[in-house]
């Protein structure tokens, strides 16, 4: 057997459904199916059981522990020579797994990510958040699927990896969020060889709606930090970008704020002097105002016009570029607090252990 897909699912059985369909259709059949049943309240071994014929599938089921003790938990059990692991709202296009084989083929290496699209079914909302999430503008395209200057880490919708350097390394650590990137920054400490394979990329539906995605960066934003903390030189300025985006979006609120106050407070002195007394100095309050209102609208709306013609070339939707613009100060902000709140609590108050925010469940 030459590959194992691991995937640990949470009440995720419709996902579960689509996933295995996919995997039925690959072109390459020299694989097995894991499925990790993470303590879900509404189990997909009824679904499991209607692909068991088709596929070669094994199903488990463990107490709640999250993802990546989950994942841990299949490679313990899974006969690959390559291990893959999946996220549960990945489907993969048919020629998935031959683009891995011929990528090894043509140039060995002991682990390998690919990138991610929006399939045509997504709705909107997941349309604008897959452009948030792997835009030059908002990421800086560390995610998307371009080789870069800089190592590919590969993150767990899509990662593979030789089984005995997994076995080797350990798997996944108990951190809750960001264990994905610990472990590609602990297989390049070990000296081994990683690589993106941009062919071999997958749907991924990510987060069905703002709130939830607010919370996924987020805790992003405090995994950086925490990831600093455990490897020391791992941050690189493309990280801090959104933190700085933050506090320049705060400081332009700031000055909208100050210039409307200053053009109220010198609108209603102009409105309660007489036609006979000289207004010339609430003129000019008003026209300071103003010009700070301006100032700080500009940059806010150039950047979106930017992301909304740059979403508008990609989906060809108007509303999915009107969204993208929602999704990308989400991302952008959501990661940028997570980053300074954990910044100051660990690195600043001193805190020592890992930090994280929202946590109700590991899969939320």
């Amino acid at each position: 057997m030459k590959y194992s897909l691991i995937i640990p699912v949470y009440n995720r059985p419709d996902e579960v459904d689509e996933l295995l369909a996919s995997l039925e259709v690959q072109t390459l059949k020299d694989f097995e199916v894991v499925v990790v049943e993470d303590g879900s309240t509404i189990p997909c071994l009824n679904v499991v059981n209607e692909h068991a014929s088709r596929l070669a599938l094994r199903y488990y089921q463990k107490e709640n522990s999250g993802p990546g003790q989950s994942r841990n938990y299949g490679a313990e059990r899974s006969q690959g020579e390559y291990l893959i692991v999946l996220d549960s709202d990945c489907v993969l296009p048919p020629g998935y797994l031959q683009a891995v084989d011929d990528e090894l083929t043509r140039k060995p290496c002991d682990a390998f990510g690919g990138p991610d699209r929006a399939h045509d079914s997504f709705t909107p909302v997941q349309k604008a958040i897959n452009y948030s999430m792997t835009s030059f503008f908002t990421t800086g395209g560390i995610r998307g699927g371009k080789k870069k200057l800089d190592k590919f880490y590969p993150r767990s919708f899509n990662m593979g990896i030789k089984a005995g350097l997994y076995q080797r390394l350990g798997g996944f650590s108990a951190m809750r969020f960001g264990e994905d990137i610990d472990f590609s920054i602990r297989i390049f400490k070990s000296g081994a060889s990683c690589r993106l394979f941009p062919e071999a990329w997958v749907w991924h539906k990510r987060r069905t709606d703002m709130k939830k995605f607010f919370k996924q960066v987020h805790n992003s934003g405090i995994a950086r930090i925490n990831l600093m903390k455990r490897h020391p030189g791992s941050m690189k300025l493309v990280h801090m970008l959104p933190a700085v985006f933050t506090l320049g979006v705060l400081f332009l609120a700031l000055l909208f704020v100050s210039g409307f106050a200053l053009t109220a407070a010198n609108v209603c002195g102009i409105l309660t002097k007489s036609v006979q007394q000289d207004t010339s100095m609430y003129s000019v309050g008003v026209y300071l105002g103003i010009v700070a209102m301006v100032g700080a609208l500009i940059p806010l709306l150039l950047y979106s016009l930017l992301i909304f013609v740059d979403s508008l070339l990609q989906n060809k939707s108007c509303k999915v570029a009107w969204l993208s613009i929602r999704a990308s100060f989400i991302q952008l902000l959501g990661y940028g607090t997570g980053f300074i709140r954990a910044w100051w609590l660990r690195c600043v108050c001193g805190r020592n252990e890992e930090l994280q925010a929202f946590k109700n469940n590991f899969y939320q």
